[in-house]
């Protein structure tokens, strides 16, 4: 398998992976895989902020939550700690799953180890391709989330600080992304109580 057809490859596993996702999210072409629907845009942004991304850059952004639904929230008790151990567990999660699949269709080790250090976003701020990742995600948030997490934490005081804790990890690139993003009124409300505007 040469090298495209081999990354072609990992994509459509990674992908059909995510297409087994329960729950939906609604777009244009109507109710879609939720965690397939990210990580197609999350692979937008991600060409975005990098014109030239790395190909492990790429699979990463693909993968980053396979299969999540696997491993829900509900499944850890409550409570922050609980909270930041559920966090750390996906990490490895989706590490493992991708890594699988990066074996499978023939991708050498320190690839794959690539790959895997990208999902689990370590050396986030220092690693130039896991901060990419991270504004990725942090703009797929405001696009997609914003306003039903706002709704479903239901205190803004609270949200306003979610916003601040997403804005502290983006890069300046990312930030000006966001900054151009077209919100609902009362998303671009939040935003602007959370930058001090």
């Amino acid at each position: 398998m040469n090298e495209v057809d081999r990354f072609r490859r990992a994509t459509e596993l990674i992908d059909a992976a995510n297409a087994q996702d329960p729950n939906r999210l609604e777009t244009g072409a109507g109710p879609r895989p939720k965690e397939l629907v990210h990580a197609e845009l999350l692979t937008e942004w991600i060409r975005r902020l990098e014109p030239e991304p790395s190909e492990a850059l790429l699979l990463a952004a693909r993968a980053h939550h396979i299969r999540r639904w696997v491993v829900p929230r509900s499944s850890y008790p409550p409570g922050r700690a609980s909270y930041l151990q559920w966090r750390r567990d996906l990490h490895r999660f989706h590490a493992d799953e991708v890594g699988a699949i990066l074996e499978r269709v023939g991708y050498d080790a320190g690839t794959i180890t690539r790959v895997q250090q990208i999902v689990r976003k370590e050396r986030l701020t220092l690693d130039p391709e896991v901060q990419t990742l991270e504004d990725g995600l942090c703009l797929v948030f405001l696009q997609l989330q914003l306003d039903s997490t706002a709704e479903s934490v239901g205190d803004e005081g609270r949200m306003v600080e979610v916003l601040r804790k997403s804005w502290r990890k983006m890069s300046p690139a990312g930030r000006e992304f966001a900054l151009r993003l077209e919100l609902s009124d009362e998303g671009r409300s939040l935003v602007r109580r959370a930058l001090g505007d």
